[in-house]
Protein backbone atom coordinates (compact mmCIF):
# COMPACT_ATOMS: atom_id res chain seq x y z
CA UNK A 1 0.00 0.00 0.00
CA UNK A 2 1.24 3.46 -0.86
CA UNK A 3 1.15 5.26 2.51
CA UNK A 4 1.34 8.71 0.92
CA UNK A 5 -1.78 8.01 -1.11
CA UNK A 6 -3.43 6.51 1.96
CA UNK A 7 -2.74 9.64 4.03
CA UNK A 8 -3.93 11.95 1.25
CA UNK A 9 -7.12 9.89 0.91
CA UNK A 10 -7.60 9.91 4.69
CA UNK A 11 -7.04 13.63 5.19
CA UNK A 12 -8.99 14.65 2.09
CA UNK A 13 -11.97 12.42 2.75
CA UNK A 14 -11.94 13.27 6.47
CA UNK A 15 -12.19 16.98 5.70
CA UNK A 16 -14.92 16.54 3.08
CA UNK A 17 -16.79 14.15 5.39
CA UNK A 18 -16.84 16.81 8.10
CA UNK A 19 -18.45 19.16 5.56
CA UNK A 20 -21.10 16.57 4.73
CA UNK A 21 -21.75 16.21 8.47
CA UNK A 22 -22.13 19.96 8.72
CA UNK A 23 -24.69 19.97 5.90
CA UNK A 24 -26.71 16.83 6.63
CA UNK A 25 -26.56 16.92 10.43
CA UNK A 26 -26.27 20.64 11.10
CA UNK A 27 -28.02 22.55 8.32
CA UNK A 28 -30.59 20.30 6.62
CA UNK A 29 -33.78 20.23 8.71
CA UNK A 30 -31.96 21.93 11.60
CA UNK A 31 -35.19 23.25 13.06
CA UNK A 32 -36.43 19.65 13.48
CA UNK A 33 -33.95 19.10 16.31
CA UNK A 34 -36.17 21.41 18.36
CA UNK A 35 -39.21 19.14 17.86
CA UNK A 36 -38.04 17.14 20.91
CA UNK A 37 -35.57 19.35 22.81
CA UNK A 38 -35.54 17.04 25.84
CA UNK A 39 -33.71 14.40 23.79
CA UNK A 40 -30.60 16.46 23.10
CA UNK A 41 -27.81 17.01 25.61
CA UNK A 42 -27.00 20.56 24.55
CA UNK A 43 -29.22 23.52 25.14
CA UNK A 44 -30.01 25.99 22.34
CA UNK A 45 -27.35 28.67 22.26
CA UNK A 46 -24.72 26.66 24.15
CA UNK A 47 -21.41 25.98 22.38
CA UNK A 48 -20.98 22.49 20.96
CA UNK A 49 -17.30 22.83 20.07
CA UNK A 50 -16.14 19.82 22.11
CA UNK A 51 -18.77 17.53 20.58
CA UNK A 52 -18.06 18.78 17.07
CA UNK A 53 -14.35 18.04 17.50
CA UNK A 54 -15.07 14.52 18.76
CA UNK A 55 -17.49 13.80 15.91
CA UNK A 56 -14.98 15.14 13.38
CA UNK A 57 -12.25 12.89 14.78
CA UNK A 58 -14.64 9.93 14.61
CA UNK A 59 -15.17 10.77 10.94
CA UNK A 60 -11.44 10.38 10.38
CA UNK A 61 -11.59 7.01 12.16
CA UNK A 62 -14.46 5.97 9.86
CA UNK A 63 -12.43 7.04 6.82
CA UNK A 64 -9.30 5.23 8.01
CA UNK A 65 -11.13 1.96 8.69
CA UNK A 66 -12.97 2.17 5.36
CA UNK A 67 -9.70 2.74 3.50
CA UNK A 68 -7.99 -0.15 5.29
CA UNK A 69 -10.93 -2.50 4.64
CA UNK A 70 -11.11 -1.40 1.00
CA UNK A 71 -7.40 -2.04 0.54
CA UNK A 72 -7.57 -5.48 2.15
CA UNK A 73 -10.63 -6.44 0.08
CA UNK A 74 -8.51 -6.16 -3.09
CA UNK A 75 -11.37 -4.26 -4.72
CA UNK A 76 -10.43 -1.78 -7.40
CA UNK A 77 -12.26 1.02 -9.15
CA UNK A 78 -15.20 3.24 -8.52
CA UNK A 79 -17.84 0.55 -9.02
CA UNK A 80 -16.38 -1.64 -6.30
CA UNK A 81 -15.77 1.32 -3.99
CA UNK A 82 -19.35 2.58 -4.35
CA UNK A 83 -20.68 -0.94 -3.82
CA UNK A 84 -18.50 -1.30 -0.75
CA UNK A 85 -19.80 2.02 0.63
CA UNK A 86 -23.42 1.18 -0.12
CA UNK A 87 -23.20 -2.23 1.55
CA UNK A 88 -21.58 -0.77 4.67
CA UNK A 89 -24.31 1.88 4.79
CA UNK A 90 -27.02 -0.74 4.33
CA UNK A 91 -25.46 -3.08 6.89
CA UNK A 92 -24.48 -0.61 9.63
CA UNK A 93 -25.56 3.02 9.38
CA UNK A 94 -29.11 2.68 8.09
CA UNK A 95 -30.25 -0.03 10.55
CA UNK A 96 -28.63 1.84 13.44
CA UNK A 97 -30.33 5.13 12.59
CA UNK A 98 -33.72 3.49 12.08
CA UNK A 99 -33.36 1.44 15.28
CA UNK A 100 -32.47 4.54 17.26
CA UNK A 101 -35.43 6.39 15.77
CA UNK A 102 -37.77 3.62 16.91
CA UNK A 103 -36.73 4.07 20.54
CA UNK A 104 -35.71 7.72 20.74
CA UNK A 105 -37.87 10.74 19.93
CA UNK A 106 -36.39 11.62 16.59
CA UNK A 107 -38.17 13.68 13.95
CA UNK A 108 -38.69 11.62 10.75
CA UNK A 109 -36.90 14.23 8.61
CA UNK A 110 -33.85 13.85 10.84
CA UNK A 111 -33.90 10.13 10.17
CA UNK A 112 -33.83 10.95 6.46
CA UNK A 113 -31.06 13.54 6.76
CA UNK A 114 -28.88 11.36 9.01
CA UNK A 115 -29.35 8.37 6.72
CA UNK A 116 -28.44 10.40 3.65
CA UNK A 117 -25.58 12.01 5.56
CA UNK A 118 -24.04 8.64 6.29
CA UNK A 119 -24.46 7.56 2.70
CA UNK A 120 -22.75 10.78 1.60
CA UNK A 121 -19.88 10.26 4.06
CA UNK A 122 -19.26 6.74 2.87
CA UNK A 123 -19.51 7.83 -0.77
CA UNK A 124 -16.88 10.52 -0.17
CA UNK A 125 -14.40 8.05 1.27
CA UNK A 126 -15.26 5.57 -1.52
CA UNK A 127 -14.32 8.19 -4.10
CA UNK A 128 -11.03 8.84 -2.31
CA UNK A 129 -10.32 5.11 -2.07
CA UNK A 130 -11.05 4.39 -5.74
CA UNK A 131 -9.12 7.42 -6.90
CA UNK A 132 -6.04 7.19 -4.69
CA UNK A 133 -5.72 3.51 -3.74
CA UNK A 134 -5.56 1.60 -7.03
Amino acid sequence: MNWTHFLIALIGSGIVMSLTDWFFFGILFHDKYHAHPEVWRGKPGQPETRNIIIVTLLGFVTAAVFLIMYTHSHAHGFTHAFGFAFHIWLMVALPLIISNALYIKFHPLLVVSHSLGWLAKLTVVAIAAAWLLP
